[in-house]
């Protein structure tokens, strides 16, 4: 049978699971009556709609696993995939309960083989062309699809790159996914603990520092790639870092997500702190921030930086480099390099 072939029979035999009498997991939760629900929320310029609290739950991206997993939810999660970094601390137990499909995007088979009833993604280019299937195809199967607000809220998506903020990130656009996830799933309290703990966390790790004092303070943010590096424009998770802080991206003349910039700019800007993605992933060069300090510290153009001689690195996962429960992360971690490094009281 070809790939095809297999691809048309599995979407067949899941849509019959779905939608038939049986006592398939996710067939029980569509027939119980749940209170409040259905429950619609907006998703990237379509609905989900879920008609019960889910039980088998896809989440297709890090970022979205982990606010799950933060929700308490494991027990109703039946697969994950698409991985950059080791699950956030604290929540290893529960990640190991989950099934990880595939390290990056697992294929349609393997996630309908798990008969989903609710699958969530942080990125829409996850449930579209070149990710793992568009939504379309799980909207013909009645599976409903949740894709965070931080992808698409002001954000152009139209083109070949990462995207184009039209209008600037901001924590409560994170804070609404947190919030419309406690929603599907009727943990609304789980939802308000969790967004309450992520806004004393910001509110401590800012509160001392002189943002005037700040301002002169440039940082540039590289996530990967060594030979074409993406480096962070204005207005996304990196941006909500830098005015947090009271700080400068010395690409902030850029509303581009991660443009690809060459480093005769790089050393042109000279910044004085490089952010620095720590991935554990290996789909691209320099990944690890131990190759990318390796390369900064032996390519010609950039080893005389400012940062790179006084080796001012900040090392952030790649999540809190990704609008995402660990942006938080990322304002504690870059505001703690910035004591360290004397440039913010």
């Amino acid at each position: 049978m070809s790939s095809t072939a297999r691809i048309s029979a599995l979407l067949c035999a899941c849509l019959f699971a779905l939608t038939a009498c049986g006592d398939g997991s996710a067939q029980k939760s569509a027939g119980k009556s749940a209170d409040g629900y259905p429950v619609t929320v907006a998703s990237c310029g379509k609905e989900a709609k879920v008609e019960a609290p889910p039980q088998r739950a896809v989440s297709l991206d890090q970022g979205s696993t982990e606010i799950l997993l933060s929700l308490g939810l494991a027990d109703r999660m039946a697969g994950t995939g698409t991985w950059t970094d080791p699950v956030l601390k604290g929540l290893e137990k529960d990640n190991a309960k989950v099934e990880r499909l595939a390290d990056r995007y697992p294929s349609l088979e393997k996630v309908l083989a798990k008969e989903p009833d609710f699958v969530s993604a942080s990125f829409l280019y996850t449930v579209g062309k070149g990710g793992v299937a568009d939504r379309a195809k799980f909207d013909d199967l009645g599976v409903p699809v949740y894709v965070s607000p931080t992808d698409c809220a002001g954000k152009d998506n139209n083109g070949d790159g990462d995207g184009k903020r039209v209008k600037t990130l901001t924590m409560d656009t994170v804070y609404d996914e947190v919030r419309d996830l406690a929603k599907v799933f009727h943990v609304e309290r789980r939802g308000e603990k969790l967004v309450a703990d992520m806004k004393r966390r910001v509110t401590k790790a800012t509160k001392d520092i002189d943002k005037a004092a700040a301002a002169d303070t440039t940082l540039l943010y590289w996530f990967a790639n060594s030979d074409a590096p993406y480096m962070a424009g204005c207005c996304g998770a990196p941006g909500i870092i830098t005015r947090e802080l009271g700080t400068k991206n010395v690409f902030d003349d850029t509303r581009e997500e991660w443009p690809q910039i060459n480093w005769e700019t790089v050393a042109d800007r000279d910044p004085d702190v490089l952010v620095i993605g720590d991935l554990t992933r290996k789909s691209q060069s320099a990944e690890s921030a131990a190759a990318k300090i390796k390369f900064l510290e032996s390519n010609p153009a950039t080893k005389n930086l400012t940062a790179v001689k006084k080796k001012r690195y900040v090392l952030l996962s790649g999540q809190a480099m990704n609008p995402t429960i660990r942006t938080v992360d990322g304002i504690e971690q870059v505001a703690a390099g910035l004591r360290k490094f004397g440039l913010v009281k």
